[in-house]
């Protein structure tokens, strides 16, 4: 599942282990590539920074979380627009959001406005989104009768959010870069297997030693359709992805090792 050399600029991990934390992030480049008879001169400087070249005028600068709610322009959209899935799901909702904070402050990233968990409904996972408890998955996947139901990741159920990077890679005219992101593996894993948020995460740990070969098998079915959905977000304007693996700092480094980092490193 290596990515096509020629098409992604760059690969973030955000949310590193060796934080031991959850509430540290922290942003590395694990996948750099690029066709070789492109000029870079041209290129944003965030994509630049992320290939590792030298002699950059300053660091880039951008925000993980850079549209939400600590903008009074997003505020009084979400008024009108009180569901976050029509909010992360409309096109003309998706493209304004992601624009706000580049307005205000001209970042050298923006972020499309999405979610990790969006791609869910293309692979077989429905998933509601409530005020009070956040995401809930109303049939948590536990048994290998429901790995194997998954169904292998189904584009075109997510238009959305190839029309939305097209049109901001227009928008945006190459005055900063266009970022895409993806949850890795374990993360998403965690909130299948939870049925939602958890401060425990006690069934994946669970499963972790009593059912493995199931784990297993939803970390890789997650991998391969992850994989798509990143390829799919290239080919449609992202410069470069950030990988999310929010969870993955519930785990010992060595755990982590085992868990979650070899799907992850699929795709590199």
């Amino acid at each position: 599942m290596m990515l096509p050399t020629a098409t992604a600029t760059a690969v973030f991990l955000t949310a590193a282990p060796s934080s031991f934390s959850t509430r540290r992030r922290r942003s590395r480049a694990i996948f750099a590539s690029l066709s070789p008879s492109f000029s870079s001169s041209e290129e944003p400087l965030l994509v630049r920074a992320a290939r590792g070249e030298d002699g950059l005028p300053r660091p880039p600068a951008w925000m993980m979380r850079q549209a939400g709610r600590y903008m009074a322009e997003y505020q009084a959209l979400a008024k009108r627009h009180p569901s976050f899935r029509e909010r992360s799901e409309n096109t003309d909702l998706i493209v304004e959001i992601t624009l706000q904070p580049w307005r205000a402050f001209a970042p050298d990233g923006v972020i499309l406005f999405s979610d990790i968990l969006t791609p869910l409904p293309a692979i077989g996972v429905p998933f509601d989104i409530s005020d009070s408890k956040g995401p809930v998955i109303q049939s948590p996947v536990r048994s290998k009768e429901q790995v194997r139901e998954l169904v292998p990741i189904d584009l075109d159920m997510l238009q959305f959010v190839g029309e939305s990077l097209k049109i901001l890679r227009n928008e945006i005219d190459g005055k900063a870069a266009l970022l895409g992101f993806v949850g890795a593996p374990w993360t998403i894993a965690t909130y299948i297997v939870e049925g939602g948020m958890t401060n425990t995460y006690t069934n994946i740990k669970s499963m972790c030693h009593t059912a493995p070969d199931v784990l297993k098998g939803l970390l890789s079915h997650l991998a391969q359709a992850i994989s798509d959905y990143i390829i799919y977000q290239v080919n449609s304007g992202a410069q470069c992805i950030q990988i999310f693996d929010s969870w993955g700092g519930q785990l010992p480094p060595h755990v982590w090792e085992q868990w979650s980092k070899p799907y992850i490193k699929q795709w590199t």
